[in-house]
Formats: C-alpha cells, structure tokens, sequence
C-alpha cells in the first residue's frame, strides 16, 4: 500500500487543478478530491487502474456533481456541472500541481492555515491525518481549513500559476510553508516522539516538486538541499529507545550518505547563481556539518563564518542564537554567552534560549547554573522526547558539579 499512499499524494494536487479548471469552485473540488482519495484507498487495494489519474479525476467530478444536486443554494451550479462530463484523459497531460501549491499559500492565509491546507491540497493528506500531525482535534483542524478556503475564496484569487513577477513574490512564502512543515517533521514541537518521518518526507517530496517545475529558482533548491542534509542525520537522531541524540554523538555512519550528496549537489548547483538567500546559507552550514567524519572534526570557523552572513541576511535573533553556539565553539563559552546576552531581551520566552545558555555555561564548567537552566528549558518544553532529554542534561551537569 506505500506504492498507492505515494501515487495518491502525487496526483491528488493534480486532479484537483483539473477540477477547479472546470468547475471553478476551489473549496467544493478539494472535497471532493479527498473523497475520491478516501474511495481509492479502498478500490485499489487489488490493483491500481490502467489510467489513475483519470480515475480520480471521474471520481472526484462525480463527488462534485452529487454535492451541487444536494445543495439547493447552488442549483445554478447544478446545472452547469450536471451537463457537463468528466474531463476526457486526453486533456490530463498539464500537471497544475504548482498552481494548486501556490493557491494554497496565498498571502491572505496565516502560515498554521497555510501548512494545513497545502497537507490537505497538495500533499493528500486527510484533516484527521493533519489534525493528528499536529495534536489539534480534529473539528479544529477541520474549521482551519474551511477558514482557509474561505478566506481564498473571498480574495477572488483566480486558478492559474502567478506571472514571473507575482511567482517571484509569492514564492518566499511556499517555501516558508514548506520550511514549516519539514521543521515539525524534523523536530516535532509536541506530543511523545522527537522526530514526525511522515511529515519530512512530504515536505521534502513538495520541495521536489517545486524545484523540478521551477528549476531556475536558487532558493527552492537550496531549500530541498537544506531538507535532504538535516534529514540525513535522521537514522541517528534518536536511539532504540527514542530518545533524542544529540550531534556530537551521533553515530555517524548512520547518516544517510546518498541524501548528502544528492543535498550537497543541490546546494553546489545553487551557489552563484543569483543572490544569496537565507535557505542557501543554512543548506551551506548543514553541509559543513555533514562533511564532517567526527564532530572534533567540524569546522567551526566556517560555520561561524557563515552564520555571520545568515545573521546579517535575516535579522533574525535565533539565528543569533546559534551563532552564539558558533561562537563558542570558536572562541570560547564566555564569548558565546555575551552574544547571547545580547539578544536575550529579543527572545524572552523563546524555548532554545535556556537551552544554549545551559549549554554555554556546561562548557564554561559553570555545572551548577547549566543544571538549572537545563531544567527551566525541560520545564518548557512541550515534547515528551525533547523534556526527557533536558532532564538527563540536568542530571549530568549535577554529576560534574
């Protein structure tokens, strides 16, 4: 069943470009996908038909027509659909799923609506999938992305791939939107497991697709670099007992070697070609990272390096707050911590601000003061996997006082 659950996630944003092709109605026609995805699952467990794509797309038309003929408020509707058939096989060659991917992060929606509906349109999943990714009910999940339709709806937003300059400008938030999902699958910010495969793995698949139909965008390689070198380290971030681990002792030989590379040539083919972004920059530290035999053996003057031009690109505090990390590494504990005493004030409430000062001062052989704020960070925390691993910092920072 992998085979199909891939193959569904795969068509469903182009059966619901053709839909909304003709039909125009984008919310009724990403229902009715879902619908028809949901009578897949079951049909082609004996075997996947000789045209899928066609498949869905009849199915789905049908679920389409039937919800008009039952909605009386739309018996306009009804009788435009109901004379209309199916789309023939022959008009199914153009895959629209970059125009479906672009509607779904259109700038009217929040990032939260956002990732939810482009899981949802794009990425075939179903609301109780997305609700479960992201330990919300359900009906909330459910109201979120009707909220979402509803707001695309209301901007008048027209089926159709932005013109070279909207795409230009509309892009940074797809590949937010991505970033967003791959972050939560990389380290989840919830519930019992540290890491959530299923969602790095459809981030990843969605930056595929977007690099594959927009090749000339740096960025969107870049990003699909970023994603493919952290998710590499992937087999052992988390041990038997699925408990976190951190870099430094992780069993290297793990890592994925094929995705490094295949992230290092991304990132290789995106240097000079244009400007440099944010999601190059972080790809880049990823990388040096990665090639790396032993983490004694990391660069650290590089990293730091590059840090400085990703801290002085985004204007970001936590990106700050790894340079401090860099810093450290570079120049020592005390000036790591005077980096983070700067931008402390920016980050008042920020999770990771505990925890680099602990890790600061643990290097700084200040045991006492790491211990305490390794337990403020774990008392914080909001996943089961990353708490726990906070305590056992705790504990051992108490041994070595």
């Amino acid at each position: 069943m992998d085979q199909v659950e891939d193959l569904l996630r795969e068509l469903a944003p182009q059966v619901l470009a053709v839909l909304v092709r003709r039909y125009g109605d984008f919310d009724g026609a990403e229902d009715a996908v879902q619908e028809a995805l949901v009578v897949a699952h079951t049909h082609w467990r004996d075997g996947v038909p000789e045209h899928p794509l066609g498949w869905l797309v009849t199915t789905a038309s049908r679920r389409l027509i039937d919800q008009y003929r039952r909605d009386a408020s739309r018996r306009d509707r009804e009788v435009r659909a109901a004379r209309a058939e199916p789309p023939a096989y022959d008009v199914l060659g153009r895959d629209d799923s970059l125009a479906v991917l672009f509607m779904a992060c259109h700038p009217a929606l929040t990032p939260a609506s956002a990732v939810a509906l482009t899981l949802r349109a794009v990425g075939g999943l179903s609301t109780a999938e997305i609700a479960r990714a992201f330990l919300v009910p359900e009906a909330t999940m459910a109201q979120r992305i009707s909220r979402a339709k509803q707001r695309i709806r209301e901007s008048g937003a027209g089926f159709a791939l932005p013109d070279r300059e909207e795409r230009e400008a509309r892009l940074p938030a797809v590949l937010h939107v991505l970033y967003l999902i791959f972050n939560e699958g990389y380290a989840a910010t919830g519930g019992a497991d540290a890491q959530r495969p299923d969602l790095s793995a459809e981030a990843i698949r969605l930056a595929r697709m977007v690099h594959r139909l927009l090749p000339e965008e740096t960025e969107a390689a870049s990003l699909l670099a970023l994603m493919l070198l952290l998710d590499a380290r992937r087999p052992a971030r988390t041990d038997d007992g699925g408990r976190l681990v951190p870099l430094p002792e992780q069993d290297r030989s793990r890592w994925d070697a094929a995705r490094i590379e295949e992230g290092r040539a991304l990132l290789d083919g995106s240097i000079g070609r244009g400007s440099v972004g944010e999601y190059q920059l972080q790809a880049a530290i990823a990388a040096v990272h990665d090639r790396a035999a032993s983490a004694e053996e990391t660069d650290w003057p590089q990293i730091l390096a590059l840090y400085g031009l990703l801290d002085a690109l985004a204007d970001n505090p936590v990106v700050t707050l790894n340079r401090a990390v860099a810093l450290a590494m570079v120049d020592g504990p005390e000036a790591g911590l005077t980096l983070v005493d700067e931008v402390a004030a920016r980050l008042p409430d920020h999770p990771r601000l505990p925890v680099v000062r602990g890790h600061l001062a643990d290097m700084a052989g200040d045991h006492a003061t790491a211990r305490a704020l390794f337990r403020q960070a774990a008392d914080r925390a909001t996943n089961r996997a990353e708490r726990d691993h906070l305590l056992t910092l705790a504990a051992r920072s108490s041994r070595e006082a």
